[in-house]
């Protein structure tokens, strides 16, 4: 068998005649294949006329040209004779045809054309349409490595350009400034509402992992949570995250009742518990929303609450309880004696946080269950507040959590 990567080693033939000759006029040929295409491959078929007459049809008569001279001097084709198909598939990826598209049709391409030039053939011709078969599949190798390698490349600018002016949009949302020029000029539009929703993300794993860098651990987590989220809402969503977590809008206000499924996702693709905050607000009060969103989460875990997501009305009380006053100064004082009895204090927090089980209080603090009602008797005797009364429990689950609101503004003026 003659070596197709042989220069000068003879014409393909098929029937006598060069089996390039079977293309006949180009742009026929051409106008037929992209016809099939648009025909066939659905995504292709949604591209706008221009764009079927127009690049479709010169990159099909480019890859024509190319399959002739390569059936007549045997030669495949350079990396660069395939300079213009690059372009063109970086163009198509900044366009957004999905990549699957490009290699559907650039296949099919191939097969419809090796059956028009074998279409004639007979048996003596088996030994050149083995050698040309070998040289299509070669062809087809560096046209696929070029297609992908170009669109690939040109879809890393394309989201790189996006991530810029995402990041410069949100942050233009966040601090309140005027973003409808800005959005022009970025091509994301600006929704009239969003949920803003504060994330954060517990640590994976791998990064207490004593063989694993904990940043290379940490940026494969958020690059997981980037992609779900991607999944989730495309480009709409909005976000400034890192690590540990971050900011994220989502447009329009309907949205908020996919948060919680979505909040799930996320933890499950970065392997990690995610705590978040949402809250609904117009465009203009994106700043505000923020800002309540990240106390809100930074009060859900100050309680010690489970990953999930959190809203004003499942921490309205809580919140309120926030703003240091008269009323939360007064709520410290009912607690003030069992300052010298640490263990009631603790007794009483895990009592609360038990949901009143005694059972499960005792296992925690390691004693018997005849020792946890004395403690909570000697709370009543002491406070006069009894917390196994819904009159005395009330108040009392106020004071400890104001008591541990005035411990956490203490730290922060330390």
């Amino acid at each position: 068998m003659t070596l197709v990567n042989e220069p000068n080693s003879g014409i393909i033939m098929v029937a006598g005649s060069p089996a390039s000759s079977s293309f006949g006029n180009l742009r026929s040929l051409a106008n037929d294949l992209v016809g099939h295409f648009a025909a066939n491959v659905i995504p292709c078929g949604l591209l706008p006329r221009e764009e079927l007459q127009g690049d479709v049809t010169n990159v099909t008569m480019g890859c024509l040209r190319l399959a002739m001279d390569m059936l007549d001097k045997r030669r495949v084709p350079t990396d660069e004779d395939l300079a213009g198909f690059r372009d063109a598939s970086a163009q198509w990826a900044r366009e957004g045809i999905p990549l699957a598209t490009v290699l559907e049709v650039l296949h099919e391409g191939f097969r419809l054309g090796w059956r028009h030039v074998v279409s004639g053939a007979e048996i003596d011709d088996l030994a050149h349409m083995a050698d040309g078969a070998e040289l299509l599949i070669s062809m087809l190798d560096k046209v696929t490595q070029a297609a992908t390698s170009a669109y690939i490349a040109e879809l890393k600018v394309v989201a790189s350009e996006h991530h810029t002016a995402a990041h410069t949009l949100v942050t233009a949302l966040l601090s309140g400034q005027s973003t409808s020029a800005m959005a022009r000029h970025c091509g994301i539009e600006v929704a009239p509402s969003y949920v803003v929703l504060a994330l954060h993300l517990d640590q994976h794993t791998d990064e207490g992992h004593p063989g694993v860098q904990p940043i290379v651990a940490a940026r494969r987590k958020l690059r997981r949570v980037q992609a779900e989220l991607a999944k989730a809402y495309g480009r709409a969503a909005l976000s400034l995250l890192s690590p540990e977590g971050g900011t994220v809008l989502i447009p329009d206000a309907d949205e908020d009742a996919n948060v919680d499924h979505v909040v799930e996702q996320l933890a499950s693709a970065g392997e990690v518990t995610v705590t978040a905050a949402a809250v609904q607000a117009d465009t203009e009060s994106v700043p505000q929303a923020s800002e309540q969103a990240h106390e809100l989460l930074d009060l859900a875990r100050q309680l010690h609450r489970a990953p999930g997501v959190y809203r004003m009305t499942d921490l309205v009380y809580e919140y309120q309880m926030m703003r240091p006053g008269v009323g939360r100064a007064h709520l410290v004082q009912l607690l003030q004696p069992l300052e010298r009895y640490p263990d009631l204090v603790k007794t009483l927090d895990v009592h609360v946080h038990n949901d009143l089980n005694r059972q499960r209080t005792a296992r925690q603090l390691h004693v018997h269950t005849n020792t946890v009602d004395y403690r909570l008797k000697r709370i009543a005797e002491l406070t006069g507040l009894d917390p196994t009364r819904a009159s005395g429990l009330r108040p009392l689950q106020a004071a400890l959590l104001a008591r541990r609101l005035e411990f956490r503004d203490a730290r922060q003026k330390v």
